[in-house]
């Protein structure tokens, strides 16, 4: 299983941090990861991979309820999606 999460924001400091946090708690891997600050904006992309099939509607939900303690949107998509987008 292979997944894209996108976090967006107002920067703060633990923003990496705990999101990385939450990633490993759930059992994902971060295998490539990229943030940057935009002014006072952050954002950051991660492809994150499980040997394990997740159930995406709870991630969705672990992550959405976790990032309201940040005040960060945080999504999550099955990297297939995107894989399909480019062999139609």
């Amino acid at each position: 299983m292979k997944a894209i999460i996108t976090v967006v924001g107002k920067d703060k400091a633990g923003i990496v941090a705990g999101v990385s946090a939450k990633i490993a708690e759930l059992g994902l891997n971060i295998d490539d990861i990229s943030q940057t600050v935009l002014e006072e904006y952050f954002t950051m992309m991660a492809l994150v991979s499980s040997d394990e099939k997740k159930d995406f509607t709870a991630l969705r939900s672990e992550f959405e309820a976790f990032g309201q303690t940040l005040n960060v949107k945080i999504n999550i998509q099955s990297a297939a999606i995107f894989d399909a987008m480019y062999n139609i």
